[in-house]
């Protein structure tokens, strides 16, 4: 039996409840998510909603990850990087609903850990951890554009806090500790990835990912400088690599962050742009059929 249907074979908890069976079904779930960490490579896709998510469980990936983009422009709204209560709050609905929704390992999209205090970030992680989640991830962006990236002394007792707060649960959550040099601009954006992923591995971070390099050098490098510990490598866009040619530089887990929803909403609204532009419906050609999807999901309840 594959890892998949060893997992698919465990019932799905409801997000929060710890009876027998659920907590059993956790606990595979996060044993299965740490296994995957500790050889090879793979592909862990980002769902918007309970229907992407079920797909991606249907074609066999053997995790699943969050997207705040992707989740973020399914309610209309801007992926802003809030840090506000209700933004969190939102946010852990919609990761208890695809915890809830398959039965594979997922791991949350946690953005800053919804606070600017370590305390605050050990409070929404705590709350995380309860959605059922085999992994949550935390940045060290502060969202402010005169000052985005949180120094590194404060950045690193975030992810402390976030370890703490993990630890004191009791459950086996793996944390990704985040560096998003490359996306807030920074003039040496490789060096200082390094030098914060370091720090964070030292803080207790499981998993370390900085989103950006796209080189086989600069990824290989990034490998070795927080080796042993896992890379995640985040993929939006067709960068020349295979995932072989990714394996083979010692990455162990791919990401594609919100590029799946953005795919679905470039078909979306070039459709919609021919229909009202050109009153053609020549966007609807080679649509996948309607009882195909039907049925998976009928299947699927």
């Amino acid at each position: 039996m594959s890892l998949s249907e060893s997992l698919q074979s465990v019932p799905s908890p409801a997000a929060g409840t710890h009876d027998a069976t659920s907590q059993a079904a956790l606990t595979a779930r996060r044993k299965a998510f740490r296994a995957l960490h500790e050889r090879g490579c793979f592909v862990i896709p980002n769902p918007w909603d309970v229907g992407s998510a079920r797909y991606l469980q249907h074609l066999g990936f053997p995790a699943l990850a969050t997207t705040s983009a992707g989740f973020a422009f399914s309610q209309g709204l801007p992926d802003s990087g809030d840090d506000d209560v209700s933004a969190r709050d939102r946010n852990l609905a919609y990761i208890a609903d695809i915890t809830a929704a398959v039965d594979l390992p997922v791991s949350a999209d946690f953005m800053s850990g919804y606070g600017q205090k370590p305390e605050d970030v050990a409070e929404s992680v705590r709350r995380c951890v309860a959605t059922g989640v085999a992994g949550l991830s935390i940045e060290d962006s502060t969202g402010d554009p005169s000052s985005p990236l949180y120094d590194l002394p404060v950045a690193v007792e975030r992810v402390r806090a976030a370890r703490r707060a993990i630890d004191q649960s009791g459950e086996d959550v793996l944390l990704t500790a985040r560096a998003e040099c490359y996306h807030v601009g920074h003039p040496d954006p490789f060096r200082e990835s390094v030098r914060r992923l370091q720090a964070y591995v030292a803080a207790g971070a499981d998993v370390l990912f900085a989103p950006g390099p796209q080189t086989p050098a600069e990824i290989e490098a990034l490998v070795a400088a927080v080796a042993p510990r896992p890379l995640n490598l985040l993929v939006v866009r067709d960068i020349g690599l295979r995932v072989d040619e990714i394996a083979a530089l010692g990455v162990r887990r791919i990401s594609v962050g919100g590029a799946l929803a953005l795919a679905a909403w470039t078909g979306f609204m070039r459709a919609a742009q021919t229909l009202k532009s050109e009153g053609s419906f020549a966007g609807l050609a080679n649509l996948v059929p309607y009882p195909e999807i039907n049925s998976l999901f009928a299947q699927e309840r």
